[in-house]
């Protein structure tokens, strides 16, 4: 589906990394990861938002369903978070070491 959507607002380095999917089977969050800036990021989610009745016509190809679901594209920003946090873990371990250093 990447290959195939040809909306510009959507980023190249944007991975789905989770899917829930209600128990009725009516709607679902995918959650998207972009690596870009604010506004790529948002625009991504538009553009996708945008081209939701192609991919659920792409996906009810694919699944053996009575109904497709909805798509809600959610931005998820833990990979971001993930790599803020290490680098204040880095910093302040960096800094301890210096201490250390000083003392001796």
């Amino acid at each position: 589906i990447r290959n195939e959507i040809k909306d510009p607002r959507i980023h190249p380095m944007t991975s789905v990394m989770a899917v829930e999917v209600a128990p009725d089977l009516k709607t679902c969050k995918a959650y998207i990861s972009v690596f870009g800036s604010k506004e790529a990021k948002e625009d991504t989610i538009k553009g996708l938002s945008s081209a939701e009745g192609y991919i659920r016509r792409q996906l009810a190809r694919n699944l053996n369903l009575r109904n497709t679901p909805e798509i809600r594209f959610i931005l998820d920003e833990s990979i971001e978070y993930g790599v803020n946090m290490s680098k204040l873990i880095d910093d302040v371990a960096k800094k301890d070491a210096s201490g250390r250093e000083t003392e001796e």
